[in-house]
């Protein structure tokens, strides 16, 4: 949890600087939008509040859940805590958004989850949405803020808002260098909420922290993002999911890898197989498939490279024996447009797809200053 430069520096979380926002919780009834990652040190967040007094009512649960320990995209219900006695109200099963009876009695809701800083990541979508639904009910949103690990540079197409869904809400790119709180600044500012809806955001800023630092998650943010590189490799991998092909679910190592049955190489293999708590239901479940290992890349070279890396996926779709059927309909969503898909097809490499992002990726920078509350990375 250093950041980066000559003197490391410890960076503290919003979460950690109670000082800061307990006085703004006493004597109020408080919803909390949390999961796994929601710690101060070793603590979870919603302990320490009960701890300290203060009354919090009920607990908004993202994709994975409260405790982190459900599916990419599985379905979650609502339930009772058995540590702490309160009701969860999951914002990944029969709605993605807190209904408006869900915050009767509520005067504040603290939202508190490390994100990874894509696109596709859905804990921003998430926000979105509580975000709206404070809005609409008046409530007053507080976010503890915590750094982006993939905060230190901005790369991707930007999304065609016609292919607007969960898994992409925004005209951002698929990495927007932005916190949980920047990011907050920005849908409020620039409208994004339904009817141009503004929420009475507040936060805490996290100590320490700029985009030029490198952080290291104290927490694996969810199932199968389980060390750095995976955190690292997310966005360029996660396009597969709009693929034929496995990123590594159902292994010890997703999005550390690639490939399927079809790959024309067999030096490196790997079997999906159902592991309870991250993939149920991998893809190419119990079925041989060869592909490439990464694992051994040099991450700090992948690092300073600030950079999505298209490669591999125009090394997936040569190198499959199913060309037909490499792409799916989800692809649209995960990339955010209907031309990469189109470019890869047509043989272009991704220096020459790359260089149409240029335009749009400027005009997001200079959007993007208006909302930064640290500095920016050189």
């Amino acid at each position: 949890m250093q950041s980066s430069g000559k003197k490391s520096v410890r960076i503290e979380t919003g979460a950690e600087q109670t000082e800061k926002y307990i006085p703004l919780l006493k004597n109020k009834r408080v919803a909390v939008v949390a999961n796994h990652t929601t710690n101060i040190n070793e603590s979870h967040l919603v302990d320490s509040l009960l701890s300290l007094g203060i009354n919090v009512e009920k607990i908004f649960s993202p994709e994975h859940g409260f405790r982190g320990d459900a599916d990419a995209g599985e379905y979650v219900k609502n339930y009772m805590d058995k540590k702490t006695g309160l009701p969860v109200i999951s914002l990944y099963g029969s709605s993605k958004r807190p209904k408006l009876e869900d915050l009767d009695g509520v005067d504040i809701v603290v939202f508190d989850l490390q994100d990874v800083g894509v696109r596709f990541y859905t804990y921003i979508s998430t926000m979105h949405y509580v975000m709206e639904a404070c809005a609409e009910k008046d409530v007053e949103l507080l976010i503890l803020d915590r750094p982006n690990p993939n905060g230190f540079y901005v790369d991707g197409p930007i999304l065609d808002t016609s292919l607007r869904s969960f898994v992409g809400m925004h005209p951002v790119p698929i990495v927007h260098g932005m916190t949980i709180a920047e990011y907050a600044q920005m849908i409020n500012g620039e409208g994004w909420l339904k009817d141009e809806l503004k929420c009475m955001l507040s936060y805490i800023s996290c100590e320490n922290y700029t985009h030029d630092s490198l952080y290291q998650l104290p927490v694996n943010p969810s199932p199968n993002l389980q060390n750095m590189l995976s955190v690292y490799l997310y966005p360029s991998l996660g396009l597969f999911e709009g693929t034929s092909f496995s990123a590594g679910r159902g292994t010890e190592f997703p999005f550390q890898v690639y490939g399927s049955p079809d790959y024309k190489n067999d030096e490196f293999t790997f079997t999906p197989v159902r592991i309870d708590g991250a993939s149920k239901y991998p893809k190419y479940r119990n079925v041989l498939c060869k592909g490439v290992d990464l694992r051994n890349i040099d991450i700090e070279s992948y690092v300073n490279s600030k950079s999505i890396n298209l490669n591999w996926i125009i090394d997936a779709y040569n190198n499959t024996s199913n060309r037909e059927e490499f792409f799916n309909a989800f692809f649209y969503n995960i990339s955010g447009n209907k031309i990469l898909r189109e470019q890869i097809e047509q043989g272009k490499t991704a220096e020459e797809i790359k260089q149409g992002w240029d335009t749009d990726l400027k005009k997001f920078k200079q959007l993007r200053k208006k909302y930064l509350i640290y500095k920016d990375f050189k």
